[in-house]
């Protein structure tokens, strides 16, 4: 199980170059759904990777085999586990799946907080207008998805680029950004090497908001300045929020205003890296799983012709 082992966790350093392959050449919204799948299948296949290992470990524990009906010694026959890798894999699930549940509770608190200071204001088509000078204009989640806007970021835009920053912000909610957001925050707290893969795919979903809003308002450069202005009178949203002043604004904006490019050739070939990458990933932990309970199989065999291999304690089992 050794190969099967590693490569689920050794390919998440392979975020960062994904990264910088995959963006630049995929659509947005094509490159959001790849990056944020990556990020699941990733996620979920180190963990797995880690939990057998664990699981392997737990396997040589008297009181388990004789629960699972089957022989340690045999067992360790086969295929011997490694003990100290077993403690270390199951003492780093612990702390990953502890930050896993502290992130998915600050999340629900963010939610549950953002959700009663918006219902203090009055809603008028789903925009709510912040009294403040501070710049801040975000879509939030919740009672069917609201805008919040500040006096003072309506202040530093003009009438068509706040249409073009509403436009951006309707996106984020209509193509249900949030979902794509938390499910990527969530891959990088069970799996911190995904960070880089995680920040490319929401810097992605604001690409896939501008897209949209350019096809709502029909003008490129208007959302190009609308973002602009806003990220230069503005600042990122703390927490959850998903905000056009959101992921590296230079880049947004010189994309914005360069036509589109047709790439498929390209294109192909970095969905088929993205899926290449995080198929293996899952094949691997799947063929680890396989070969584990094969060899349980095995000790299970060689328990029941042999019972005397069983733990002392495992006597008065009726076979």
């Amino acid at each position: 199980m050794d190969t099967d082992f590693w490569v689920p966790l050794l390919l998440p350093f392979a975020a960062w170059p994904l990264a910088r392959i995959v963006v630049p050449r995929l659509p947005p919204r094509a490159a959001s759904w790849l990056l944020t799948s990556g990020c699941l299948v990733l996620a979920a296949a180190s963990t797995a990777a880690l939990t057998l290992q664990a699981f392997a470990g737990l396997t040589l524990v008297p009181a388990i085999a004789q629960a699972g009906h089957w022989s340690p010694q045999a067992l360790n026959t086969v295929e011997p586990v490694n003990v100290p890798l077993a403690i270390g894999c199951g003492l780093l699930l612990s702390v990953l799946g502890l930050a896993f549940t502290r992130t998915a509770v600050r999340y629900a608190r963010w939610s549950r907080a953002l959700t009663r200071e918006l219902d203090e204001h009055d809603p008028a088509t789903g925009i709510i207008i912040l009294r403040g000078q501070e710049p801040v204009a975000f879509s939030a989640p919740g009672r069917g998805g609201r805008i919040a806007i500040s006096s003072g970021m309506l202040d530093a835009l003009g009438p068509a680029e706040r249409d073009a920053l509403l436009a951006h912000e309707r996106a984020h909610l209509r193509l249900r950004h949030h979902r794509f957001l938390i499910a990527i925050t969530l891959a990088a707290a069970l799996n911190p090497l995904l960070r880089p893969l995680c920040s490319a795919a929401r810097f992605a979903l604001e690409r896939w908001a501008d897209e949209a809003a350019a096809q709502d308002v029909g003008d490129r450069t208007v959302v190009a300045k609308a973002v602009a202005k806003a990220a230069l009178a503005g600042r990122a949203q703390p927490g959850f929020a998903l905000a056009a002043t959101g992921g590296p604004v230079p880049r947004r904006v010189s994309a914005l205003l360069t036509a589109p490019a047709r790439r498929l050739p390209a294109a192909l070939l970095s969905a088929t890296l993205v899926l290449g990458v995080t198929g293996w990933s899952a094949q691997t932990v799947l063929d680890a799983a396989t070969d584990l309970h094969q060899n349980l199989e095995s000790a299970q065999d060689v328990a029941t012709d042999a019972p005397g291999v069983l733990p002392d304690d495992h006597d008065g089992f009726d076979r």
